[in-house]
């Protein structure tokens, strides 16, 4: 060992002193469960035992040490300590994504969402209730829908409610019924494409040298 190392070991008050330069940043299993962690001790249960038990039975394999270091660090820590939170895309994905094909930890994950920005919940809630809509044939409930959203204070929905609601007959027949144009909009799309092909994307350029073919 070199003389930095018996240093560092040697000032360490606890193990998780050691945890440095080549530890720091790594994955550990118990990221995923940190946001119930999170919630827990928010909710005043401050032992890692008892909180330990609870995500093992949600399929946590780690050991229950690592549930004491991280209760610890959150007593000891003079701020608050809260696990990293995920990306905008992946809760995107979380929320587009049917229920049932979420994972356990990804449930947890996706609840702890809304300790942060509780706009979310309200969120979640109409985009699967407009999937269900979608997936089960049910135009009929669009009228509720709509009326819900309008309810909210979520700017980006109200926009969306507004394109529906100028086409309301023409989407609860899309939702309702079970004929679609996806064949007549793949054959459009294949057209553009070849236009792209053979003329570059649209602009004043590709519109002179139209006039100039025809003159």
């Amino acid at each position: 060992m070199t003389s930095r190392t018996v240093k560092l070991s040697a000032d360490a008050a606890t193990p998780e002193d050691l945890f440095q330069g080549q530890w720091q940043g790594r994955p550990s299993k118990l990221d995923a469960f940190k946001p119930y962690l999170d919630d827990r001790w928010n909710q005043g249960c401050t032992n890692a035992w008892r909180v330990w038990e609870e995500i093992v039975l949600l399929g946590y394999q780690g050991s229950y040490q690592r549930v004491r270091a991280y209760f610890r660090e959150k007593r000891l820590s003079p701020g608050p300590v809260t696990a990293r939170p995920p990306s905008p895309r992946v809760v995107a994905g979380w929320i587009l994504r049917r229920p049932e094909t979420l994972t356990e930890t990804e449930h947890l994950r996706l609840k702890a969402v809304p300790v942060h920005c509780p706009e979310l919940d309200a969120l979640t809630g109409h985009v699967r209730s407009f999937g269900q809509m979608l997936t089960e044939r049910q135009g009929e409930r669009l009228p509720q829908w709509l009326d819900a959203v309008r309810q909210d204070d979520l700017s980006g929905l109200h926009t969306l409610a507004a394109g529906i609601d100028r086409d309301r007959d023409a989407v609860i027949a899309g939702l309702t019924l079970p004929w679609s144009s996806g064949v007549v909009e793949g054959h459009v799309n294949r057209i553009k494409m070849l236009k792209r092909q053979m003329f570059g994307r649209a602009g004043f350029h590709l519109l002179r040298k139209r006039v100039l073919l025809y003159l």
